[in-house]
């Protein structure tokens, strides 16, 4: 009998695996992904208005309190300080990468940059400069007509058409401006006129920064322009430094102040740009305009705290007015009208849910201001009485020796 043939499958088994199956799939990666975590604007709002007051009151205190009075040498180590600081974050980091997709030439850096960093060294100058006579209140207040020398430059150089609109819009700032100058007690003129300069030079520096950045091929963020303009800067203010200042700087100076503050202002200066950066993107144009509005207010408070600057009621008027009109040009008659009536529905509805906190806040502020109006505004009754001389004179009467 014929052998049957049978029919084999040309399979082969496969082994029975040792291990644990791996699956052919992630399954995590089915799962969406938690958003990481981002910080609250707030906090970026804070570190800016901590960092632009702190340089503020740092350079006041080194130039005034400490008596180093060499504001142009004080400029350029914050200059030469940030060129070695941004060569360092290009070179080493990626928060100067967007140099990159910028076309710069040596025709370009001559034509356009140099003159930005002129203007740019002046007005850090005459800014320093300031701080040998007039106190932070004032110059504080004195800045709030930035806004107007912003606006007169573009005129003047052919930026933009004058328009009389414009023009009124801006007034109150002059006028608060100009009021605030007569209530200020320990005026002087030379600091006024450096402190006018140098608003001035910023002016004309903005106007050009904003021409150069109206081309696509020049976008550039503010550590991005340090990075460009603090060499040329250095190099100006170090060459005015060394026939102006240097001479009659001693090292004895020099270590007064100590090699330890001298590092930790040129970081805090620095530290400032860095924060704009981060600071972009993570509010509006309207929340900056009024967190710089604090910032000043800040700052004047700090002023009269810190070396006791007094603040006349008149200068306090004028610098609400400007600060008033400052805040109506940035933003305009339309969005003030809008943010006032959505300030009215939430203060609407914050008396409808607590009425008794409202009532006390109400009777707070309305305290606080007559206090305030009262206090500045009252006459000073005798203000040579001197009690001792009459004490004295009772005590010789009754034989009394004091």
């Amino acid at each position: 009998m014929a052998d049957e043939k049978t029919r084999t499958s040309g399979e082969v088994p496969r082994p029975e695996p040792k291990g644990p199956i791996l699956p052919t799939t992630n399954p995590e990666a089915d799962k969406a992904q938690p958003p990481k975590a981002a910080l609250h604007p707030a906090l970026y709002v804070a570190t800016w208005i901590s960092l632009s007051s702190s340089v503020i009151l740092f350079n006041k205190w080194i130039l005034d309190t400490l008596e180093f009075r060499y504001p142009v040498i004080l400029t350029a180590y914050h200059l030469t300080f940030a060129t070695v600081a941004t060569q360092l974050m290009a070179r080493y980091t990626t928060l100067l990468d967007g140099r990159k997709s910028v076309k710069m030439t040596g025709r370009v850096y001559l034509r356009a940059i140099v003159p930005i960093g002129v203007f740019f060294s002046l007005s850090l100058i005459c800014g320093n400069l300031t701080y040998l006579y007039l106190s932070v209140a004032f110059i504080q207040m004195i800045k709030a007509t930035t806004p107007v020398a912003v606006l007169l430059s573009s005129w003047s150089m052919g930026l933009a058409p004058p328009n009389i609109k414009q023009l009124l819009n801006v007034s109150a700032i002059v006028v608060g401006v100009m009021i605030a100058s007569f209530g200020e007690i320990k005026f002087v003129w030379i600091g006024f006129l450096y402190q006018l300069g140098g608003i001035m030079f910023e002016a004309v520096r903005l106007n050009l920064v904003q021409a150069l950045l109206s081309s696509a091929e020049y976008k550039m963020d503010p550590l991005v322009s340090l990075y460009y303009f603090a060499p040329i800067c250095a190099a100006m203010n170090g060459i005015v430094a060394l026939f102006w200042e240097v001479p009659k700087m001693s090292m004895a100076e020099v270590y007064h102040v100590g090699l330890f503050t001298f590092f930790l202002n040129g970081l805090c200066a620095f530290l400032l740009n860095v924060s704009v950066v981060f600071l972009i993107g993570k509010t509006s144009a309207v929340i900056m305009t009024l967190c710089g509005v604090l910032k000043d207010v800040l700052l004047v408070i700090a002023s009269m705290l810190i070396w006791g600057t007094p603040v006349s009621s008149l200068q306090a008027f004028g610098y609400t007015i400007a600060l008033g009109g400052m805040i109506y040009y940035k933003l305009g008659f339309d969005a003030l009208k809008g943010y006032a009536g959505e300030a009215g529905r939430q203060w609407a509805e914050f008396g409808a849910a607590r009425p008794a906190l409202r009532k006390v806040a109400v009777i707070g502020a309305v305290l606080l201001f007559v206090f305030i109006l009262f206090g500045g505004l009252a006459p000073t009754y005798a203000p040579d009485y001197d009690p001792s001389q009459y004490l004295a004179g009772a005590a010789e009467k009754f034989g009394v020796s004091r």
